[in-house]
């Protein structure tokens, strides 16, 4: 069978540990994504297996029909929106599932608040450019770091923000911030509450129908003076088009960013890389060496199971 590896970026698949596992394999790697489901389909048509990485290929009904020679699909880390699952039923591909990791992702999140509110990067840029100290910036110890979505990463996020000496304020479902209180967090009482008081937000929502566009422009502009809107999650979390426009009114007053409304993104001049206050990294979330040996592992035993002729950790089932 012929397996197709989608969107390897920066070409280090290949360099994995766990990529001996496909040694006798018959492997071919894709490097850029392509957004054109017919031209896709082109560099496919002989592809049995795909495995995708984790989010960058929509696979729909309109992909599918072009592929009739695909049988499986195995995906790093859990299924989101990018694949529609019943269409996938529809034309008798099986899916299989990986598993992941909260510490990268939540070490970015990390990293991004710190360089968010100290202004690191813009200092570097500067000093780079012949300048001294052109800007000054904040601490983390006793600000309010709000937390929406007391999942894995939330609650690392939480014990981080304790460690650096801030208040913690929760937001999200009624279980989510139960589980805070129990953990010793203070919860808001309601939306408003919590866009009026934290310094610092940071999104850690799984995307759903539910939770599309559930960030809006009058909760950013409730943020206080000096605040700073943190995203690695999904941008699709905040209605579109609202963080550049509350950016440029100046609620938030700053951004750290690491997903986008449209990826990958190769325009220099795409606005939010324009504007001094936001800090901007390519959906690096769980893109470290760990994360890949771990979710790719995975993907690459399920691939070998399904060939062996015992699939594993199928997620449409019905099918099998």
């Amino acid at each position: 069978m012929k397996i197709t590896i989608l969107d390897d970026y920066q070409h280090v698949i290949k360099d994995l540990t766990c990529f001996e596992l496909l040694k006798r394999q018959n492997v071919q790697l894709l490097h850029h994504t392509e957004k054109n489901p017919k031209i896709l389909a082109e560099k496919l048509q002989d592809t049995n297996i795909l495995v995708l990485t984790r989010e960058r290929t929509k696979i729909n009904d309109q992909l599918l029909s072009l592929l009739p020679n695909l049988k499986f699909i195995s995906q790093t880390g859990k299924i989101s929106n990018h694949l529609n699952l019943s269409d996938c039923t529809k034309h008798k591909v099986l899916v299989a599932e990986g598993i992941g990791s909260p510490i990268a992702p939540a070490e970015l999140t990390w990293a991004l608040i710190m360089n968010t509110t100290r202004q690191i990067p813009q200092a570097i840029e500067a000093m780079k450019n012949g300048d001294w100290q052109v800007n000054i910036g904040y601490t983390i110890h006793g600000k309010t770091i709000g937390i929406w979505g007391y999942g894995k990463i939330g609650r690392i996020i939480a014990q981080y923000a304790k460690a650096f000496g801030a208040n913690v304020l929760v937001w999200g479902s009624e279980a989510s911030r139960k589980q805070a209180s129990v953990d010793g967090f203070e919860k808001a009482d309601s939306k408003v509450e919590f866009f009026k008081t934290a310094d610092i937000i940071t999104l850690h929502l799984r995307l759903s129908e539910d939770t599309f566009g559930i960030v809006k422009e009058a909760d950013l502009m409730m943020m206080k003076d000096h605040s700073a809107l943190i995203n690695t999650a999904r941008a699709a979390l905040i209605e579109r088009g609202a963080l550049v426009k509350c950016l440029k009114k100046g609620r938030p007053s700053f951004a750290g960013l690491d997903v986008y409304e449209e990826e990958p993104i190769y325009n220099a001049d795409y606005e939010l890389l324009r504007m001094p206050q936001v800090i901007c990294t390519p959906h690096l979330g769980y893109v470290e060496r760990s994360s890949y040996e771990l979710y790719f592992r995975k993907a690459f035993e399920n691939v070998l199971n399904y060939i062996n002729g015992h699939p594993t950790n199928i997620a449409n089932k019905e099918i099998l």
